[in-house]
Order: C-alpha cells, then structure tokens, then sequence
C-alpha cells in the first residue's frame, strides 16, 4: 500500500497500459482519477473498480485541449482533493507520410503525444508547489531512441517527452517534485493488437526478436510507474526508465 493517502491522476486511463496503471495505484491505496476520451469505457471500468471498492473517478476529458482537461481536472479535484501524482498516458500513433501528413494532423498528434504533458504540469504544479511534493510519470516509448519505418513523426514526439520530463525534473526538483519518463517496449495493448491485425506478419517479426521470448504485459509497466510515483523512488528523478525486456540492447 505504497501510494495511501495519495491523489493519482492517469490520463488515458480507459483502456491498455493506462487502466493497469489505474488499477495498481489503486491497489497500493491510492485515490485514483483518471480521463479519457472512451467515455463509455471509462464508464464501465470506474464501475468495475468501485465495485471492487477501490477509490477511482473517471471524467471526460481531452487531454489536447487545456479548456476541456481543466474541467475534467477540478471535479477530480473536488472529488478526491490535491493530485499529488500524475502519469501522461494518453497518446496515439502516427503513421502518416511526411508529404501527405496535413498541417492539422500534425498539430492534433503532436498536441495529444508531447504538449499535453505541458497541459497537467500547468494543472497539477501550483498545488504541489505549495505542498512541497509531487511525481509526475511521463509514458514514453522506445521509439525516442530507435524506431520504426512508416512510423512518421512518432520518434519525435516521444523524444520531446523524454526533454519535457528533464526539464521538469531540473525546474521542480527544488519543489521535491519528481518527474520521470516510463519507456515501454512491445506492450500487448489493444493499440498495438490493432496494429498486428492490419500487418499479421509483423507479429511473429516481433516476437521473434523479443530477448525474453515474449511481449510485456499491461501490468508489467504499470508496477514501474507506481513505483516511480511512490516514495520508494524518492531519489530517482528525470530519469528514463525503459521497460522493454532488453530489446533496446539487441544490435539490429
């Protein structure tokens, strides 16, 4: 029960590596609210969960929208009272072209996948710089270091996650606020089941180099982030924490 007495706030949190993350936080004690997009299932796992008897909240929210984040932001407030952890889950893929790739696709990824981590430090901050404590987890992907072809500009926003959390880490540290990044591998979501499904060969590709012989779960990632959130990781600050199986080590 690492996390009691603490606020977690998960955007994305609905579906894939953002529910498990929502479930173990609750699990070590936590108050957890969480948003998305998926009403409906965010609905149906808030449900799932008190039922359960786990402290959770779901609202609609749009993580690429301050206006919109900000209402969902305040009645998680009011519900469960100061966020005192943040984890920016929310995100998509981009396979575009770089020809093809429109003005307003561009802006609509990059405000999802890099400046909605702006938007929940902007939220979260002036509260944990009163309390002099906070953690703030930022989901990244290997893909800021080595990524895929037809994966355009995917890399780049998940590199610009990694400079947000460094620079986070150095402007907040002096607040004892903690900003760490979680950098997943091959995660068996269903974004990267969706994926499988439109490229079948790609997934024995996968599997094929995996060091240990298969993919992560959900779950897997989601203990690294609570652990991150928690004060077990009370030193550990504007680090990278890459949770891939040792894939990143394999020489291509």
């Amino acid at each position: 029960m690492k996390l009691v007495n603490e606020h977690v706030f998960v955007t994305g949190g609905a579906n894939g590596i953002g529910a498990a993350i929502v479930l173990d936080a609750a699990q070590n004690g936590a108050k957890v609210s969480f948003c998305d997009l998926a009403v409906d299932a965010g609905k149906k796992y808030e449900k799932e969960l008190t039922e359960k008897g786990f402290n959770v909240f779901f609202h609609q929210g749009d993580v690429a929208n301050f206006d919109n984040l900000k209402i969902a932001f305040d009645a998680m407030v009011a519900k469960f009272g100061p966020v005192t952890g943040v984890v920016n889950n929310a995100g998509v893929n981009s396979n575009a072209d770089p020809v093809e790739m429109t003005n307003d696709q561009w802006n609509r990824f990059f405000d999802v996948d890099l400046k909605s981590v702006w938007h929940t430090a902007k939220l979260a901050l002036p509260e944990m710089r009163k309390a002099k404590k906070g953690a703030i987890v930022n989901i990244a992907s290997i893909h800021a270091r080595m990524s895929f072809p037809k994966f355009f500009p995917y890399a780049a926003a998940k590199s610009g996650v990694i400079g947000l959390t460094r620079n986070l880490a150095l402007d907040e540290g002096i607040n004892n606020i903690r900003t760490n990044a979680v950098s997943p591998g091959y995660t068996l979501t269903p974004l990267l089941e969706s994926w499988f499904q439109t490229q079948p060969a790609k997934r024995a590709e996968s599997m094929a180099v995996q060091p240990l012989g298969r993919m992560a779960q959900t779950s897997e990632i989601a203990k690294v982030v609570t652990f991150l959130l928690s004060s077990d990781a009370s030193f550990v600050n504007g680090a990278d924490w890459i949770v891939d199986g040792g894939l990143h080590a394999r020489f291509a």
